[in-house]
């Protein structure tokens, strides 16, 4: 069974950093895509980052970039999303999810139709 556990989450200030983390179990990374999401409370989900081991990066959002970044390690198979700079407006439940990449699109165009997808995690990010 596919699974998808996010981690890393946590309450942290502003202008500092976390890391949060998503491991893949059952899943062959170099086969997927994956991106980040997050969804603050009242807002719509909102893509934050793509990529795969074949492209590499393939989006980052216009409201992280500089800030945010995302990278694989396929002997973990583990994603990272590097999130520096925080600002309170980043505080949102985070979630991976992986659609295989010949259909990648779909990671970045918005429609969220991805295959398989975590739980979250939270963060907090205080003024």
């Amino acid at each position: 069974e596919v699974q998808l556990v996010e981690s890393g989450g946590g309450l942290v200030q502003t202008g500092g950093s976390l890391r949060v983390s998503c491991v893949a179990s059952d899943l062959y990374l170099d086969d997927n895509t994956i991106g980040w999401f997050r969804q603050a409370p009242g807002k719509d989900r909102e893509v934050i980052s793509c990529i795969n081991t074949v492209e590499g990066l393939l989006f980052i959002a216009d409201s992280v970039k500089g800030r945010f970044t995302s990278s694989i390690d396929s002997g973990e198979n583990t994603v990272y999303l590097q999130m520096n700079s925080l600002e309170p407006e980043d505080t949102a439940v985070y979630s991976c999810a992986a659609i295989e990449n010949d259909y990648r699109d779909a990671c970045y165009e918005g429609t969220y139709d991805m295959t398989y997808w975590g739980k979250g995690t939270q963060v907090t990010v205080s003024s």
